[in-house]
Parts: structure tokens; sequence; C-alpha cells
């Protein structure tokens, strides 16, 4: 009864929070806008989002909307529980160009509107105002340009006539900007554009608006006194004023100029000048108020009191111990001022004073090397030549010829030549004996002339010799003394005793020789099972290692190795040799093996002997007095005991000489007889004892 009872509880409990469970279903959301997509400028647009949606009967659902511009750019968010929402954009502009779209959000569910385009046409032409429409030049206005009402990002734009004169973006609707403007008549105008993204909008001009600019009287009069025209050495005045309206103006500032250099201030003062002939050019009078510039400017010639010196030297090559003469003149000066004898010279070495004349003789040295130079003078006026590097031409000296690491005959090697002394460039000549082989030039002391050659003898290397020549006469070297290394040739191994007569105990000598080769050589000796045996450097041509007491392990193969300095390792050829057994070894053998022989013998002979005495023991034995018994009875008896002689004796001879089955044995049968009266002994006869075993 307790169970039933909580089973239908549990199924209350669950009826009951089915019931009170709440389904959302959104099947549709659209976006409207009124009264159109496409309006002019100023009308009120609607845009109404509308749901369709699915909910459980008895609920009172609450929706969440949004509307978004730009795709994702969320305009506003309501939250209703009506059926649709409408977001109002009032008096439309240009700046509202975009495309829209809603959202309904209603628990975890989300679902957004189609995009739909909403196109406002219509830029309104805006206004521009000025502080001010006359001005003095320097002065500045204020220019305010506006759109009212408008949105987004824009582009406000100044303009003088077709001239732009400043550009700026804001996202306000009006802007305001200072500017000043060059002397004259002014047209200002403005205009303003709008970026809706893909395109950008312009508007139409603003009303236009004449400003007039009155010049600002600060022009300056610049005066040169006594003349634009001077000689080097005359005084000259520059003098810069402006109109006495602003002379005393605190603001104005007046400067001389030349080029890029201010020489002056001249608002109170004028500038003289000593003038020299580099001083002729453009001189100009800058006056500055403010932003405002002028100018004037006036041209000044200035003629040489005379030439710039020219500096000479005798000849362009002078070798050391030859003369020079330093010249130091001027090619033209001013009669009307000066006479020649009034200029005076001066010579300089590296800046240091050698003599006060036109004139500088010396025998060139190294000392004389150097950077001379040379001045002019007269009435104050000072001028300086161009520089000039002597330096004195040096006879090439004696040339150095040298090698560089060993010589080797058949290799290539490098042969140097070089000179202490001797101005460059200087050619380099290699010669064997009185053939010209090769040629270079150097530019740089510190270099060598460098050439590849190779020798086939030792004796080569003294006929190669160097010949150095630069601008004077050539100089030869001497002859090359080095050190030639002769590779190693064929080794020769050479074994003694012959290999045919090496027997054990003696001493083998293993020589290596090499028919060439510049010493130190080094041997080395090898043998085919126990590899490296010995190495030794020598200074001869050959070296002997000895094999003391040789033994049976040391037959086999053995060969040789050479080399020296040239790094070439040159092999012999292999020779094989077997020792021997000793003499004395071999005569105790042969001794073992005759006494051996002597014992087997002494062996058979007395086996031999002892048979010999078994046959005559039977046969005594064999031989009784007469008897009335049949002649073939006493036969038998005689064979019987022959037989077991025989065997017996046949059984120790095989035992004995098993190597000689081969041959026939004979042993001696009694042959029974008749008596005869007149003998008293057996007849015996031998017979092969085979074939009596056959019978």
């Amino acid at each position: 009864m307790q169970v039933k009872i909580q089973t239908s509880l549990r199924m209350g409990t669950f009826l009951l929070l089915l019931f009170l469970i709440t389904y959302f279903i959104i099947k549709n959301v659209k976006l409207l806008i009124n009264p159109s997509s496409e309006v002019r400028r100023g009308t009120n647009v609607t845009l109404t989002c509308q749901a369709e949606i699915s909910y459980s009967q008895g609920s009172h659902p609450n929706y969440t909307y949004i509307f978004y511009k730009d795709y994702n750019k969320q305009l506003k968010t309501f939250s209703t529980s009506a059926m649709n929402q409408t977001y109002f954009i009032t008096n439309a502009r240009v700046g509202h160009t975009s495309m829209y779209k809603c959202a309904v959000v209603i628990d975890q569910q989300k679902q957004e509107s189609n995009i739909k385009d909403l196109k406002v046409k219509g830029l309104q032409t805006p206004v521009l105002t000025v502080d001010k429409t006359r001005l003095t030049e320097g002065n500045a206005l204020t220019a305010t340009c506006s759109a009212e009402g408008e949105i987004g990002s824009l582009t406000f734009l100044f303009k003088n006539a077709s001239k732009e004169l400043h550009s700026e973006v804001t996202h306000e609707d009006r802007i305001e900007h200072k500017m000043s403007l060059p002397r004259g008549t002014g047209n200002l105008s403005c205009e303003y554009s709008i970026n809706l993204g893909k395109t950008i909008i312009i508007s139409n001009n603003s009303n236009l608006i004449k400003v007039n600019i009155e010049e600002l009287e600060i022009k300056p009069v610049i005066r040169v006194h006594p003349s634009t025209d001077a000689t080097e050495g005359d005084t000259i005045r520059f003098n810069c004023t402006v109109d006495m309206l602003q002379q005393h103006n605190s603001e104005l500032r007046i400067f001389l100029v030349r080029g890029p250099t201010t020489l002056e201030n001249m608002t109170n003062n004028e500038y003289s000048m000593q003038v020299k002939a580099d001083d002729s050019g453009k001189y100009e009078c800058i006056s500055q108020m403010g932003a405002i510039h002028k100018f004037s400017s006036v041209n000044i010639t200035v003629k040489e009191l005379f030439s710039v010196p020219v500096l000479s030297i005798s000849a362009a090559q002078v070798f050391e111990g030859e003369n020079i003469t330093v010249t130091c003149q001027v090619n033209s000066f001013a009669s009307e001022r000066i006479q020649s004898d009034e200029i005076k010279y001066s010579i300089f070495r590296n800046d240091a004073l050698l003599i006060r004349e036109g004139n500088y003789s010396v025998m060139a040295s190294k000392e004389t090397n150097g950077k001379y130079t040379c001045k002019a003078e007269a009435n104050a006026i000072s001028k300086k030549s161009w520089s000039l590097v002597f330096e004195a031409k040096v006879f090439v000296s004696k040339p150095e010829i040298r090698v560089d690491g060993p010589v080797i005959v058949g290799k290539p090697f490098r042969i140097y030549c070089h000179s202490e002394n001797g101005s460059l460039p200087i050619s380099y000549t290699l010669k064997r004996d009185h053939l010209n082989l090769n040629w270079t030039e150097v530019s740089s002391l510190h270099n060598e002339a460098s050439f590849l050659v190779t020798v086939s003898t030792p004796a080569e290397i003294s006929s190669y010799w160097c010949e150095a020549k630069n601008t004077g006469p050539p100089k030869k070297g001497e002859r090359l003394n080095a050190s030639v290394i002769v590779p190693v040739g064929k080794p020769l191994l050479t074994v003694l005793p012959v290999p045919g007569d090496i027997k054990e105990g003696d001493n083998v000598t293993l020589i290596c020789g090499i028919p060439k080769g510049s010493p130190p050589i080094s041997f080395s000796f090898y043998n085919s099972s126990s590899s490296h045996l010995h190495t030794a450097t020598v200074s001869s041509n050959s070296f002997a290692y000895t094999l003391t007491e040789v033994k049976r392990q040391h037959s086999g193969t053995y060969y040789c190795k050479a080399f020296n300095q040239a790094q070439e390792t040159s092999q012999s050829d292999s020779i094989t040799f077997k020792v021997s057994l000793a003499m004395w070894k071999k005569a105790l053998i042969a001794t073992f093996s005759m006494l051996l022989v002597a014992l087997l013998i002494l062996f058979f002979m007395m086996r031999y002997k002892a048979k010999q005495g078994k046959r005559e023991m039977a046969a005594k034995l064999s031989v009784k007095p007469a008897s009335p018994k049949s002649d073939e009875i006493f036969t038998l008896n005689l064979i019987n005991d022959t037989h077991y002689s025989a065997d017996t004796d046949v059984a120790d001879q095989e035992s004995a000489w098993s190597q000689n089955e081969g041959d026939v044995e004979y042993t001696e049968v009694v042959h029974p007889q008749h008596l005869d009266p007149a003998r008293s002994k057996f007849s015996f006869s031998l017979i092969p004892f085979a074939l009596l075993r056959e019978r």
C-alpha cells in the first residue's frame, strides 16, 4: 500500500513540472523599413523588427530586440513582450545610409533578420563665415565651415579660388580654421565630403566670400658704397633700409645675406668689408615682420688684384741625386693698381717655409719629398697656390730571390723576387740562364713577385735569377740558391744469406737500398704476417736490418718502404724465404734413423736365429730308434710336429713383418724314406710353406 502511494506522488510531481516548463520556438524574424529603403534628406524613417514565435499555452514571454548597423555595430536594444519593435531615425541624413538588421533573443535562442539597405540622398550645402574681410598682409583670419545636422565621418576643405588651403576630418558638423593669405584679393569657399565605406559623397561648394589683404610695406632697399664694381683690397659698405613708417617697429628684423650665410643684422647698422676676388656674387637684404619676408638684392663684381699663383716643378720624374727647381708665379695682375715687382712670393714644403722667393732649387733626396705650396702677396692681399706632392724617384735595388717551402724535383714550387728599394711600379722578370720565363709588375712595396716553376734535376735550381726594373736602369739579382729534395726511387730489398740457404739459428740481414733520394731517408721493414718490423732514419741511401738467430716461424714474405722529406713513400718488391732445419738437427735425425734401422735389423736377425733354433730342436726330438711301426705312422708324426712348428713360426712372422705379407716363406719338411743302411741321417729339402699348407 505504501509503495503505491509513493509511486502516485512521483507521477504527480512529474506532471506538475511538465506543466510548469514553457517552450519557445522562433520561427522567423524580419526587418521592415518605412516609408522606403531609399529616402531624401530630412525624412523620418522607422525600422520595424517583427518576430514570429511559438510558445507554450498560458506563458507570457519577454523578448529582447537588438538593432544593428553596418553588420555588427549595435544601435539599440529593447526588452518587451510585444511581437514587434520599432527603431526611429528622425530627420534622416546621408550619414544614415548603411545596411541594417535586427535580432530577437529568447532565453538561449537568438535569430537574426535579413539585411536591409537604407539610402538617404541629398547633402546640404555648407555655409562659410569669416571674422573679417579686410586685413593687412601677415595678419590671420578665422573661417568657419558648417553643415548643420550632418552626421558621420566628415572631411571639410577650405579653398582660395581653386587652391586648397586646409583639409580636416571630424565627426562634428562644423569646423573652424585660422589662416593667413597672401596680399591681394582672396575668394574663400568650403565644401565637405562624407565617407560611406565603399563610396564618398561630396557636397556642393559653399557660399563665396571675398577678402582683401593689403601689402605690408617693409620691402628693403639695398645700397653699396662706393660702387658694386671693386678691385681686390677695396673696402665696400652695405646699407639696408625700409619704409620710414615701419623702420622703428619693434617686430621688424633686417639681415644681410649672401647665399646660405647671414653676414650681419642690419636693423640698426651698416656692413663693410675688404673684398677679395671670391667675394663676387649676389648679396640680399631680407626684412622680416611676423611671418612676412621681403627681399632686395644686388650683384657685386670684384676684379682680381693678381691671379692665384701657379706652382710648378722642373721635371715630372726626378731620381734621387738629380736637381729640381720649384717655381711660383702669377699669370695676371691689375697693372693699374700694382707692378709685378710688388708681388712677393713664398715657397713652402709640408707647410714649413723654405724660401721667400719665387724659385727654389735643391738636389732631390728623401728629405725633399713632400707637399709643396706657394703664396703670393700684394697690398695686403694673399693668395695660395694649389699643392703639389713631390716624391723623388728611387732606382730599383738589386732584387733578392727566394723560394717558399721545400723544393721537390718534379713538383711545382714558387720563386719570389723582391727589391727593398725602388719607385713603384717595379717590373720583375724571372730568367733561367738567358731565357725569359715570365714577368709581373708590382705596385706595392710590401708585395713580392711570384712565379710558379718546376725543376727536373737538383742542379737546375741554380739556373734561375731575377731582374728588376722601374723607370731607371734594370738591376740583376743573384742566382737562386736553395736545397732541392729528390724523391726516393723504388727500393731494392736484398736478403743475406740468399733465401735458399737460410737455416735455423742464422742471422738474416735485410738490406733496403734506393737508387736516388735526398737524405735523411727513413727505411721501414715489414713482414706479411707480423706487419711492421722496424723503422730507421739515416743519411745514407741504404739500411740493413738483421733478424738474429732466425727460427722456422721467421719464414715468410718480406718487403721494405722508403720515404724522405718529399713525403712520397715507395715500396720494394716482396721477397719470400724459408728457414730450414739446423745441421745438427739433420744429423741427429739421420743418426736416429740409422740407429732405428740397425735395431730393426738386429731384432729380425735374433728372431730369425730363434726360429732356426726351434727347427733344429724339433728335428732332434723327432728322430727315434727303429721300430716295427710302419712308414705312414712315422711320416704322420713328423708332419704333425712340423705343422706345429710351422704354425707357430708363421704367427710370429706375421706379427713382426706385417709389411711383408706378400713374401713367400719357406720351411723344412722331413720326407720319410726307407732306411738306407749306408746312412743313419734324414734327408731335408726346402719347399714353400704356403704349398705345404695347401697340401
